[in-house]
């Protein structure tokens, strides 16, 4: 069974920074793109950063300069490394992954179970 496991998340102060991690385990052929998601208290899910298998990266505009997405395949793990950390960043991330199950099968898309990220000013 594919799972996605996030850790990283915690309580920070305005300015600080966090980095988020998350693990793909289980039987898969190959993991394609990645992304992180957030979805801040009573608003709906939103894209934060996506990297591809060959590490192209975009950014939502809120984020970017600050926050940087990236990858090491070897490990199967995407981080979200997130600097200047403001209280509008105050959110449960998640993390997304495209997997193959094998050479011939489609990706599916599986998400992690969140972590909270709390900033406080």
């Amino acid at each position: 069974q594919v799972q996605l496991v996030e850790s990283g998340g915690g309580l920070v102060q305005a300015g600080g920074s966090l980095r988020l991690s998350c693990v793909a385990s289980g039987s898969f052929f190959r993991v394609n793109d990645m992304a992180w998601y957030r979805q801040p208290p009573g608003k709906q899910r939103e894209l934060v950063a996506t990297i591809s298998s060959d590490s192209i990266t975009n950014y939502a505009d809120s984020v970017k300069g600050r926050f940087t997405i990236s990858r090491d395949n070897a490990k199967k793990t995407v981080y979200l490394q997130m600097n200047v950390l403001r209280p509008e960043d105050t959110a449960a991330y998640y993390c997304n992954a495209h997997i193959q199950r094998n050479f011939l099968a489609s990706g599916v898309n599986y998400w992690g179970q969140g972590t909270q990220v709390t900033v406080s000013s």
